[in-house]
């Protein structure tokens, strides 16, 4: 009986001391949960349209340095004419080496690239064809970081071709082959020539490529004097003569064919356009009826419109001037773009 009292009598003494026990024990805290991160939002499938305009086009090396330093690269690109030479050679990442090229072109160095023939063109184009394959190697399309298409043109048929899979070279000049300047190029059994011919910014090609934004770049938004309007009395005044027409044939037959050929190329400073000049301008004029009722069926998410009116089609030695405008250009659009992307998010 006493033993058992003395147990009662210390049972509630020794639970005070393992509850003051379990009170000064530290408990381990409980793990931090880490911040969830908010859920990122896909950005939209971007594609980028870079539309023809001869040495006008050397404002998309512009556009695309600019792009890329807010962050901004394309995952389509597609491209007629100059801007498929321009497009392809960002898409290999080889920019840097046509831009380092374009600003060392002087009058000097154009003519020597002009390889005058008369097969199919005034000018082979070999020499600018050696160059885009040493710069850029036998690099077949697919194997492109980005989807990409080159337009162009097939003779006979008018059919409009999307240069998807093969070459990249051969696409390049299949797009670039002005009639007339350049001889058309042979893909896979069709004769191929510019794009601009029938989709001088192809904004839907870059859609069915898969686009879900397309950033468009047009060279013909400004014309100097308005282009497309109607001159309703015009007529000679009597002044024109054929005098300055008969002193430079007679200048003419002191060079020799070949030379004179590639002056005409280039040539209007004397106040009458070199042929190449001719076709270009009548070319252009169409290319600009063209990319109206085009862009107004299906228009881009943006348009970038850089001022290069100035700036004549045989003008690559303004390489500098031309990419500028490209650039300022691209400025003024990047609110909208990122706006865009906001969106569509």
């Amino acid at each position: 009986m006493d033993a058992e009292r003395d147990l009662n009598r210390l049972r509630p003494r020794r639970r005070a001391f393992f509850s003051i026990m379990r009170r000064g024990r530290a408990r381990p805290a409980p793990p931090e949960e880490p911040p969830r991160a908010e859920p990122r939002r896909p950005r939209p499938t971007l594609g980028l349209v870079l539309g023809g305009g001869a040495a006008r086009g050397l404002a998309h090396i512009g556009v695309l340095n600019t792009l890329a330093e807010a962050g901004i690269m394309p995952d389509v690109i597609a491209g007629t004419s100059i801007g498929a030479v321009v497009g392809g050679c960002h898409a290999c990442g080889k920019l840097e080496a046509i831009e380092t090229w374009a600003r060392r072109l002087n009058r000097r160095r154009l003519l020597g690239l002009m390889d005058v023939s008369l097969a199919g063109g005034l000018v082979s184009g070999e020499r600018l064809a050696r160059l885009l394959v040493r710069e850029i190697g036998d690099l077949d399309i697919e194997s492109l970081p980005c989807t990409f298409a080159a337009i162009a043109t097939e003779l006979g048929t008018g059919n409009e071709v999307w240069l998807t899979r093969g070459g990249l070279v051969p696409a390049m000049r299949a797009s670039y082959a002005l009639p007339g300047v350049f001889p058309p190029v042979r893909i896979a059994g069709r004769w191929l020539v510019d794009g601009a011919l029938v989709d001088p910014v192809p904004v839907s090609a870059a859609r069915a490529l898969g686009a879900r934004l397309v950033i468009a770049v047009n060279l013909n938004t400004e014309t100097l004097g308005g282009r497309g309007g109607v001159v309703p009395a015009f007529g000679t005044d009597g002044t024109e003569g054929g005098e300055k027409v008969r002193r430079r044939q007679q200048r003419a037959s002191t060079f020799r064919q070949d030379r004179l050929t590639r002056r005409r190329l280039l040539e209007t400073q004397s106040g009458v356009p070199g042929l190449p000049t001719v076709m270009v301008e009548a070319y252009s004029v169409m290319q600009d009826r063209i990319s109206r009722s085009r862009l107004a069926g299906d228009p881009p998410d943006v348009l970038i419109g850089p001022k290069v009116g100035r700036i004549g089609l045989f003008d690559f030695h303004r390489a500098a001037e031309t990419i500028e405008a490209g650039r300022i250009a691209t400025e003024a659009a990047l609110p909208d773009i990122k706006a865009a992307l906001a969106a569509l998010a």
